[in-house]
């Protein structure tokens, strides 16, 4: 079953009524960002965070990097930002990502959400 969608426009710009895709895309790298500083400023913090430019096969995508979170479990997330995000990132740079999990979208939104779940009081 075929189920793409082809859309005459910029897909980009297709919007919720709200925002663009192209918005919400900028506004996720950007929250991906600011939560990977935070943990890396954390003195309590049992995660480690890093960035790399080569997947764990030593493979790159131009244009693009890894920001990672190991999280406690040995699982992790990830995320490829566009290369021109990378100086706001000051957290420690990596030869290559560390490992890949095989982690699915869904399982990072588990796995957020596990993380938010075991911060609440």
């Amino acid at each position: 079953m075929d189920n793409q969608l082809i859309l005459p426009c910029d897909v980009s710009q297709v919007s919720d009524g709200y925002h663009t895709f192209e918005e919400l895309y900028e506004h996720r790298c950007l929250l991906w960002i600011n939560l990977l500083n935070l943990i890396h400023q954390s003195e309590h913090s049992t995660e480690t965070v890093y960035k790399t430019r080569k997947d764990d096969r030593d493979n790159e995508m131009e244009g693009w990097f890894i920001a990672a979170l190991e999280i406690p479990g040995d699982m992790q997330l990830t995320y490829h930002l566009p290369e021109e995000l990378w100086p706001l990132l000051n957290i420690p740079e990596m030869e290559k990502n560390l490992y890949y999990d095989g982690h699915t979208s869904k399982d990072v939104a588990d796995r957020l959400t596990m993380m938010a779940t075991a911060s609440l009081p």
